[in-house]
């Protein structure tokens, strides 16, 4: 598996999350579950990602700026993530801001798939896309067991 392949499942499993965290109501068990797991799959998606996919692409000048501005993007997340756990599960604004989420999650993700991952597949070796996948992924593990 390559590094575009290893980050395609967690992007599907974030989308899905996502997209029946906006369809709860209240403060339900169903909205704590899919948010808590939301959570963390975004805490361990972003922090392994950053480590095994971003930063090597900051070293390359074609890859610089869509890998800064996607680090900039999972900061906007967790703002986002932090105001939902600072908000009532049953208030109006908690759904608002999970919709506002919602949207900067399938954004973000184009983005990643649409454009950066075409300009990194131009930067990288084939054996890098490899090797960056066996890091992603046990990183990625290490991240979801370890919150």
């Amino acid at each position: 598996m390559n590094i575009f392949e290893a980050l395609r499942i967690s992007h599907e499993t974030q989308r899905a999350l996502a997209d029946h965290l906006i369809k709860t109501e209240g403060d339900s068990p169903e909205r704590r579950s899919l948010f808590k797991e939301l959570k963390l799959e975004l805490a361990a998606h972003a922090a392994a990602e950053e480590r095994f996919f971003y930063v090597p692409l900051i070293a390359d000048d074609m890859t610089q700026e869509p890998s800064r501005h996607g680090i900039a993007e999972h900061h906007e997340m967790d703002e986002l993530v932090e105001q939902l756990e600072a908000t009532d599960f049953t208030s109006p604004g908690w759904l608002a801001t999970a919709k506002e989420l919602h949207h900067k999650i399938h954004h973000h993700l184009e983005d990643e798939e649409q454009g950066i991952f075409q300009l990194a597949g131009k930067v990288l070796t084939e054996a890098e896309k490899l090797s960056l996948a066996k890091g992603y992924e046990g990183e990625f593990v290490s991240q979801r067991v370890g919150r």
